[in-house]
């Protein structure tokens, strides 16, 4: 169901508004800037928590807690 609703929205979306906010977020992320602004405007363009994320760990990487014993 999820999958579903997720497949209708990315059809029915404006992708370019989403490519520009993704790409506004990734180089927010990049210059150290305040990211929640395009966060915002990527969220109100309808792009995925899954599209946002992989721009902030193609800037930061992804955490990786140290092994400690």
């Amino acid at each position: 169901m999820q999958i579903d609703s997720l497949k209708r929205i990315r059809a029915e979306r404006d992708n370019k508004a989403v490519d520009a906010a993704l790409t506004r977020l990734r180089g927010d992320a990049a210059a150290g800037h305040n990211v929640m602004p395009a966060l915002v405007e990527a969220v109100k363009a309808y792009a995925s928590v899954g599209e946002m994320t992989r721009e902030l760990v193609n800037v930061f990487g992804r955490y990786q807690e140290p092994i400690r014993f």
